[in-house]
């Protein structure tokens, strides 16, 4: 995105000028707020799902759309090897100013040479793959950057809550499309981002496209908003 609203708005947090949180539109016609302080939680404030997520990470790390970096940072804690990466470059400033020791400002898809233990990709990370048909393209850039014996750790939300439900139970969808396809503009301060797709991924329909992709795919938590925690590692 040619405005970096992320970057903006987590810069003007850290150097103490927050004044205004992000609005997000969607094409489901909701708009909706993104608390800044919400991206700078420490541990004890992470819901249940991510604190999860943190347990289950093993050996190098990396932490894919890692934001403020405070899931890096509480791996750093933990003794773990992490790199925090991210497309904002001042989403990146931040874990800098925060203590994060590695880190990479870049695309995903622009991003190899290393591989690892543990892919992190949370707060719906799997969004970045933008729409159903792109999934396959992602996690084989994915099964590059991981380890032989490697994990993927993901969590999603099945967004069919959102859509009409009529008297038989059935869901008033668009038949063009996959339910959780959804297209996002972001603003802070007067300032908005170009259009961009996003993906929230039922747990069926990602355990179909996981095996699909020669993975094992878990279901390992479900919180209390339709969302779930994953983990995905490759079948050997």
């Amino acid at each position: 995105m040619p405005t970096d609203i992320l970057g903006n708005a987590v810069l003007d947090f850290q150097n103490k000028k927050h004044t205004a949180d992000i609005i997000t539109y969607s094409s489901l016609d909701e708009e909706d707020t993104i608390p800044v302080p919400y991206l700078f939680r420490d541990y004890k404030n992470m819901p249940k799902l991510e604190q999860n997520a943190l347990a289950l990470c093993k050996g190098d790390v990396l932490d894919i759309g890692c934001g403020a970096g405070s899931h890096s940072l509480y791996l750093q804690e933990k003794g773990h090897n992490v790199i925090a990466l991210d497309y904002s470059a001042g989403a990146i400033e931040v874990c800098k100013k925060r203590g994060v020791k590695n880190v990479v400002c870049s695309n995903i898809y622009d991003y190899s040479g290393r591989q690892y233990d543990t892919l992190l990709l949370l707060m719906n990370g799997i969004g970045l793959a933008g729409k159903l048909n792109q999934l396959n393209k992602f996690f084989n850039h994915l099964k590059s950057l991981l380890k032989p014996n490697g994990q993927i750790i993901l969590d999603s939300s099945d967004i069919i809550y959102m859509f009409q439900e009529d008297e038989d139970g059935g869901y008033w969808i668009p038949d063009n499309d996959y339910y959780g396809e959804v297209t996002f503009n972001m603003e802070y301060k007067n300032q908005k981002s170009e259009a961009f797709d996003w993906l929230y991924i039922d747990y069926n329909t990602l355990q179909r496209a996981a095996i699909a992709n020669n993975f094992n795919c878990k279901l390992v938590f479900e919180g209390e908003h339709y969302d779930y925690l994953a983990t995905l590692s490759l079948i050997v």
